[in-house]
C-alpha cells in the first residue's frame, strides 16, 4: 500500500531525567542523546515500518541536522523525492524532556517547516494522487495542510488528521478529513469542551464529528482511547506497558491507524492495531523506535 504524509522533520535533542524540573528550577543529572524526529517524519518511519510505501513531502535545513535526518529516512526506504533542503532555515529542533516515567515535556523550534508552501504541495501532488492514505499533521503552515487535503480528497485517497500542536481550523478543513485523532488536550482546544472523562470525551469526538469529519479518534494515553463514527462509538483500554520514551507514541498510532484503515479495516480493528503499536513504542527511547509489523502482530498475538 502506498502513503504519503505531509509534514515535519525535526532532530530532537533529548535529555532524560528522574523527574520533569519545575519552573525556573535547574535540574542536573540527565543524559543527553539526539534522534531524528518530527510529526511528519514519525508518521512516515512508523507507516513504512508497518509495510507500506510511503512518500514523504517536507523540508529540512541545508544543514548537519538535515543531512543526519535524510540519511536516517533513506534508511527506512522512505521516498524524499520532495523534501526540499532549504538553504535559508535551519532544520526543525524538538528540545525534549522525559522523566523516569516516560512523560516528557517539549518545546519545538520549526525552523525550516514552516516554509513549506502550498506550491511545494502542488509540485508533489503525484505523490498524494498516488496514496491511498494521506497522514497529515500541524507542525507545516496550515495553508499548506489544507492543499494536501484538498488533494487528497479530490483524488480519494483516505485522509487522516492529526491535529497537533492544537490551534483553531477552518471548517472547509474539517469537511475534507475522513479521520481526525487528536489527544484529550487537542480535542479540548478544537471543540472548547473538557475532556477529562470517558462521557466527556464523547461529547468532544460528537462536536467533532458535527464539524465535518468522517470519524473522530481520541487519543487519552494511558486511558486508551476513544473512537466515535456513523457505525459505532466505544472507549478502548491501553496496553499496560512500562513507559519509557512517550515521545511519538502519538505519532505511532497515527501511522498504524491510517494503515489500517488503508488495509480495509473497520475503525474499531484499526484502533485496535494502533493501540498495540502506540503502546510498543512507548517502551523504547526515541521518537523513531517504532515497531514493525511483525512486532505489532506478535504483541496483539499474545
Amino acid at each position: 500500500m502506498y502513503v504519503c504524509v505531509v509534514g515535519s522533520l525535526n532532530m530532537d535533542l533529548v535529555v532524560k531525567v528522574p523527574r520533569l524540573p519545575e519552573v525556573g528550577e535547574t535540574l542536573a543529572g540527565g543524559t543527553f542523546a539526539t534522534f531524528p524526529g518530527g510529526k511528519g517524519a514519525n508518521q512516515a518511519v512508523g507507516a513504512a515500518r508497518l509495510g507500506a510505501h510511503v512518500a514523504l513531502v517536507g523540508r529540512v535545513g541545508a544543514d548537519a541536522f538535515g543531512d543526519q535526518h535524510l540519511a536516517a529516512l533513506r534508511r527506512e526506504g522512505i521516498d524524499l523525492t520532495h523534501v526540499r533542503a532549504d538553504p535559508g532555515a535551519a532544520t526543525g529542533v524538538a528540545s525534549i524532556t522525559v522523566d523516569a516515567a516516560g512523560k516528557n515535556m517539549i518545546v519545538v523550534a520549526p525552523g525550516a517547516n514552516m516554509r513549506l508552501r502550498p506550491e511545494d504541495i502542488d509540485a508533489a501532488a503525484g505523490a498524494i494522487t498516488s496514496a491511498r492514505v494521506l497522514l497529515l499533521q500541524l507542525e507545516v503552515p496550515l495553508d499548506t495542510v489544507l492543499r494536501a487535503a484538498r488533494i487528497g480528497r479530490e483524488c480519494g485517497a483516505l485522509v487522516c488528521l492529526d491535529p497537533a500542536p492544537a490551534a483553531p481550523l477552518p471548517d472547509s478543513l474539517y469537511r475534507l478529513v475522513d479521520v481526525i485523532n487528536p489527544n484529550e488536550t487537542e480535542a479540548r482546544i478544537l471543540t472548547g469542551l473538557p475532556v477529562t472523562t470517558i462521557p466527556e470525551t464523547e461529547r468532544a469526538a460528537e462536536a467533532l464529528l458535527q464539524k465535518g469529519v468522517g470519524a473522530a479518534v481520541v487519543k487519552l494515553g494511558e486511558r486508551g482511547s476513544f473512537y466515535l463514527f456513523a457505525g459505532g462509538r466505544a472507549h478502548v483500554p491501553a496496553i499496560p506497558v512500562k513507559a519509557l520514551d512517550t515521545t511519538a507514541a502519538g505519532d505511532a498510532f497515527a501511522a498504524a491507524l491510517g494503515i489500517a484503515l488503508g488495509e480495509g479495516k473497520a475503525l474499531p480493528a484499526a484502533v485496535r492495531f494502533a493501540t498495540h503499536t502506540a503502546a510498543l513504542k512507548v517502551t523504547r527511547m526515541g521518537a523513531q523506535s517504532l515497531p514493525t509489523r511483525a512486532e505489532v502482530e506478535e504483541a496483539m498475538a499474545r
